[in-house]
């Protein structure tokens, strides 16, 4: 049971923790008490009732121990019984300096004493939530001694007249002091009864975003076998296409498909933001080649459409930095590609600047500039609103769902920075990202060509495929290729049955249409491709043949797709060192550690494509750097 709905049926315990929270006010408050009427009452009369207050106090802890501790909230009877004449006592005993005020210093020390009771039953009520029992026997006491104010009076010779308006003001007093003490337990368990249907709500909708996300990432999962095929099938007509008609026909089905893929990444994206599921990460990475490698990705679009696409400053960046290398790619693509798409004519360019900030880290800004139509100050207050579709809304006016800007600003945000925009009608816009990266103590590596043999490799495997692909790929197909000089990896010589075979590949994975795609692909390049539907007949397979490459599909029934790949290197058989390339629809920095751990060489993200297919190819064939380093993992994502 929750502390709060504890609370609400055990007011008792509720009330003696509270007094435990104020015993350092009560102490104050008696030796404060003894202090000021020690000079009326005598110095070793106060010393004595001090002393006596301060061992009740104590005998008050001992008793109360076991609510006090928490070990319990209720107590045997004859502890309970024990702390009630307790409570009793505390009050009384504090209310007796009212007699000896009144015996030594008469109708003035009456009036001394009316004060100290009237604090110390107003203390009572406000240290006694939630149990009227406790609010009673604590206040008890001071209440008698108030009663018996008319009466000292008339002992002391007040006339029967001030004698009962002062009896008349006792019982106000009391009465005030029982309703407020009622006003404020019904504004407590108000207060309590809010805060129980807030963590219900609470609860329920984390429960509802669980759900929703679960049925977001299944369905995710599930759409990308579909366009994997979409975007494989068009990619093989349009390269068949006997006239420009087809050919027209083929790129539009392949444009669908990448838009397609990409509003569903957006999607995804989004439902991981808003149920706060988006993770950033901490590595190493070159700041410089991130951007530069970035923007080339897009010059060849840029291009297409005339503009161009420059960098300024780049200098002034450092190399080595630590933060987030995916994050920070799919902001830069999200702004390019914006920029991009509301440029018709002029130029788009990457204004960079950094320096160090006083933690020894690096402040970095980069600001994207286009020479587009610009925007109205009204576009510009809705400019990060999801699915805007007003009449003044950019993705009513230029499709989409209006999610890579506030994407880019939530992963901003997440990062520790800041996404901000201006713009001029008819002067373009500027998107400025200001972030924080850490000092890396890792030494960046200069960039090695390719040597011929590796480049053989390369056109082999992308010899007419990359043609079909016109738009470039979003931000989960980008795999960054940085392969290693040939003198660090000494091949073996090949035989004379190995020369000029074709390359044996083995697709694993339990959909038809996932299998059928990759075979679309890499038939037509000569390939020999076996399939196999789950792990079990992945193991058969590789018993009876010597593969080149094994592309594994992760989420497999009954045996997954690492597990698979730890018994083909454990068991040693002649594709325990055969790379493997692991395709999945869920490339988190996790999952993809969890795929190198289990011995797998490197990845591919669902939807499939040509390009990102025939990319893992290169880099599995051509010896890359070794695909497991956080770094590398990081950019293939």
């Amino acid at each position: 049971m929750p502390q709060a709905d504890a609370d609400m049926s055990n007011g008792w315990a509720v009330a003696v923790r509270q007094r435990r929270k104020a015993l350092l006010q009560r102490l104050l408050m008696g030796a404060a008490c003894a202090l000021v009427f020690s000079p009326l009452l005598g110095w070793t009369f106060g010393l004595v009732w001090v002393t006596g207050y301060f061992l009740i106090q104590l005998i008050d802890l001992i008793v109360f121990a076991p609510i006090n501790t928490g070990r319990a909230t209720r107590m045997p009877l004859g502890r309970s019984m024990a702390g009630g004449l307790m409570l009793v006592l505390n009050g009384t005993y504090f209310g007796s300096l009212s007699i000896p005020l009144w015996i030594v210093g008469g109708p003035m020390g009456g009036v001394c004493a009316a004060i100290m009771l009237s604090a110390g039953a107003i203390y009572s009520v406000i240290n006694a939530p939630r149990s009227n029992l406790v609010m009673i026997l604590t206040s008890l006491g001071q209440f008698l001694y108030l009663t018996a104010t008319p009466f000292l009076m008339l002992m002391n010779g007040a006339s029967t007249n001030f004698a009962t308006a002062a009896g008349i003001a006792v019982g106000v007093f009391i009465a005030y002091c029982i309703s407020t003490w009622q006003r404020m337990d019904r504004s407590r368990r108000s207060e309590i009864k809010a805060r129980l249907d807030a963590d219900r709500r609470r609860i329920e909708a984390e429960r509802v975003m669980e759900g929703r996300s679960a049925f977001l990432a299944a369905v995710g999962h599930d759409l990308r076998t579909p366009i994997s095929a979409i975007l494989a099938g068009s990619a093989e007509l349009e390269q068949g296409a006997a006239d420009n008609t087809a050919r027209a026909h083929a790129h539009l089905i392949t444009d669908a498909g990448l838009m397609m893929k990409a509003l569903l990444d957006d999607l995804l994206d989004h439902a991981k933001l808003e149920a706060g599921r988006m993770t950033v990460e901490d590595g190493d990475f070159n700041l410089r080649s991130l951007i530069a490698q970035t923007v080339r990705l897009w010059q060849g679009p840029a291009r297409a459409k005339g503009l161009r696409l420059g960098i300024e400053g780049a200098a002034q960046m450092p190399a080595m930095v630590r933060g987030d290398a995916m994050r920070l790619r799919q902001i830069l693509n999200n702004l390019i590609s914006n920029a991009m798409k509301f440029t018709d004519q002029g130029t788009i360019t990457l204004v960079l600047s950094a320096w160090q900030d006083e933690t020894e880290g690096h402040a970095v800004l980069i600001e994207v500039r286009d020479t587009g139509p610009g925007m109205s100050a009204a576009q510009l207050s809705r400019l990060f609103t999801p699915f805007d579709q007003t009449a003044e809304g950019v993705s009513a006016r230029h499709g989409g769902t209006g999610l890579g800007l506030t994407i880019s600003r939530d992963l901003a945000q997440l990062m520790g920075g800041r996404l901000t925009a201006r713009s001029t009608p008819g002067q373009g816009a500027s998107f400025t990202l200001s972030v924080r990266f850490g000092r890396s103590n890792v030494v960046a590596q200069p960039v090695t060509a390719l040597d011929p043999a590796a480049r053989a490799v390369v056109a082999r495997s992308l010899a007419s495929t990359l043609t079909a692909q016109v738009a470039p790929p979003a931000e989960s197909q980008v795999i960054d290729i940085q392969p290693v000089p040939a003198a660090q990896t000494e091949p073996e010589p090949a035989t004379d049955d190995d020369e000029g075979r074709p390359l044996r590949v083995l697709v694993v994975d339990d959909h038809d249409i996932n299998r059928r795609a990759i075979q679309l692909i890499l038939q037509p390049l000569g390939c020999d491709v076996t399939t196999a539907a789950d792990g079990m007949a992945a193991l058969t397979a590789c018993d009876a043949e010597v593969f080149d490459v094994i592309f594994m599909d992760v989420r497999m029934p009954e045996l997954d797709g690492r597990e698979t790949t730890r018994r083909i290197r454990s068991q040693g058989g002649p594709n325990a060192p055969t790379p493997v390339i692991a395709v999945t629809a869920d490339t988190s920095a996790e999952d993809i550690a969890a795929c190198m751990a289990a011995g797998m060489t490197y990845f591919v993200p669902k939807p499939i494509t040509p390009a990102t297919l025939l990319g893992a190819v290169t880099h599995v064939l051509s010896n890359e750097a070794d695909a497991t380093s956080p770094e590398h993992e990081t950019e293939a994502a």
